[in-house]
């Protein structure tokens, strides 16, 4: 009896080690589903919107610009950011301060990328704390799943953001 009983225990316990690895594997290089919070992705996304972000393009440097990414905050490792890609290496990019007083231009060096938000005037971004390095990004969001209403694929930059291909490199 006892040797049924831990029999049963111990394959209960392999299973779920097996269940477990497949589940971060999926989470860690498929994609998954996450909760944004903060005003800086307004109007394109709004708090505690729910977005699925996959993380295969990160592996074959497949990021672009415009695409919406996730990535670890340079300035907080805990934490976890959500903007979109203005710049890629080598691009010059046309930068205004946070309070927008003034312009100049920055360069993207090898290996970085350049983040905003859409919502300039609330979001901690590239401006604040440069270039980041293509190894944070965790991955590329490219669907809105909740609200329902606004259910669909996500691209296009609402409030113009000039990308360095039409600004020239």
């Amino acid at each position: 009896m006892l040797r049924g009983v831990l029999g049963k225990t111990f394959r209960l316990v392999g299973y779920t080690i097996q269940y477990g690895c497949i589940a971060h594997c999926a989470f860690e290089y498929v994609g998954g589903v996450l909760v944004c919070s903060g005003p800086s992705m307004e109007p394109t996304i709004q708090n505690s919107d729910i977005v699925f972000a996959e993380n295969l393009s990160r592996h074959f440097y497949g990021i672009q610009r415009g695409d919406i990414v996730v990535a670890k905050s340079p300035s907080d490792p805990k934490s976890n950011i959500c903007k979109r890609v203005i710049g890629l290496e080598g691009d010059k990019i046309l930068t205004s301060s946070p309070a927008g007083f003034f312009k100049s231009h920055s360069y993207v060096p090898k290996g970085h990328v350049w983040l905003e938000g859409d919502n300039l005037q609330n979001s901690t971004d590239s401006r604040y704390y440069g270039p980041v390095p293509y190894g944070l990004i965790r991955g590329r969001i490219f669907l809105k799943i909740w609200p329902l209403n606004d259910f669909g694929f996500l691209r296009d930059s609402p409030n113009g953001h000039r990308f360095s291909d039409e600004l020239g490199k």
